[in-house]
């Protein structure tokens, strides 16, 4: 998923990844069986560097309206930048995307971007570049299987049974929008410390399934999504801990985690 490669090569080379995107889509979907519906929530988040250095303060805020449930979370970072997510979703039995958008502005992003998907696999992309300040709108429709995942990831995890793995549908934008396969995979547990008490977090690996030929041009046009991880609270009631991977494509593997408010003296 990644930019890349000599000049010659570049467009033949990405029109036959992107091609090969479309065709790769499996005809069976695998939805996550609801264990732990969601509700109201209010949340703090905290956005980091690897190496620990804060980049912008998270809220996530989910309500419940009418059967179908809003989740919805948003990053304010300190140079103005607004990377903000909302998902609309069902949870009758297994958990369905109805509606995703994704809204990326500011100097953190190499473009200003607004996305959204509808469980119908129409989509509207907009982005505006930095550089030269160029608008392109892509509008269009997909054929998505009923496991399409986008801003559902954090809440399959926690509903994953113990040790098992899970393929889910992504679309990605590059900006064109593409039908990929993610890999839910435990690789290991994290200790954590709660006041005086020892817990155990899962690690899930998020890897895109790509085949072996998609994977061999992805990796000569340099768009080869990493992979990403995913924390979560080993528990009778499971939590989110921790994510790491980019945000953007190319981007840096930045580092979300939980906060707490704090009273000021």
């Amino acid at each position: 998923m990644r930019r890349g490669w000599a000049i010659v090569a570049a467009t033949a080379g990405l029109c036959f990844v992107l091609t090969m995107l479309a065709w790769g889509r499996p005809d069976t979907a695998s939805q996550v069986r609801v264990r732990f519906a969601e509700g109201v929530t209010h949340g703090f988040l905290v956005l980091t560097t690897l190496d620990g250095k804060y980049l912008a303060t998270g809220d996530l805020r989910q309500v419940v309206k009418g059967g179908e449930v809003e989740n919805r979370t948003g990053f304010h970072f300190k140079d103005g930048s607004l990377d903000e997510e909302t998902i609309v979703f069902t949870q009758q039995q297994f958990f369905s995307m109805r509606t995703y958008r994704q809204v990326q502005r500011g100097p953190s992003f190499p473009d200003d971007v607004e996305i959204t998907l509808e469980a119908s696999g129409k989509y509207h992309v907009k982005t505006k570049s930095h550089k030269d300040g160029e608008e392109k709108v892509l509008d269009g429709t997909l054929d998505l299987p009923a496991d399409t995942a986008n801003g559902l990831v954090p809440i399959l995890a926690k509903n994953l049974p113990k040790g098992a793995s899970q393929t889910v549908h992504m679309v990605v934008f590059t900006p064109e929008p593409r039908l990929i396969e993610l890999e839910m995979i435990p690789v290991g547990e994290e200790k954590l410390i709660v006041g005086e008490v020892t817990k155990s977090a899962v690690d899930y690996q998020l890897k895109p399934r790509l085949g072996i030929w998609l994977k061999f041009f992805a990796t000569l046009a340099g768009k080869v999504p990493p992979d990403n991880h995913i924390w979560t609270l080993e528990d009778e009631v499971p939590a989110f801990i921790k994510f790491e991977g980019p945000f953007y494509m190319s981007g840096p593997i930045w580092r979300v985690e939980l906060t707490s408010p704090h009273r000021t003296k």
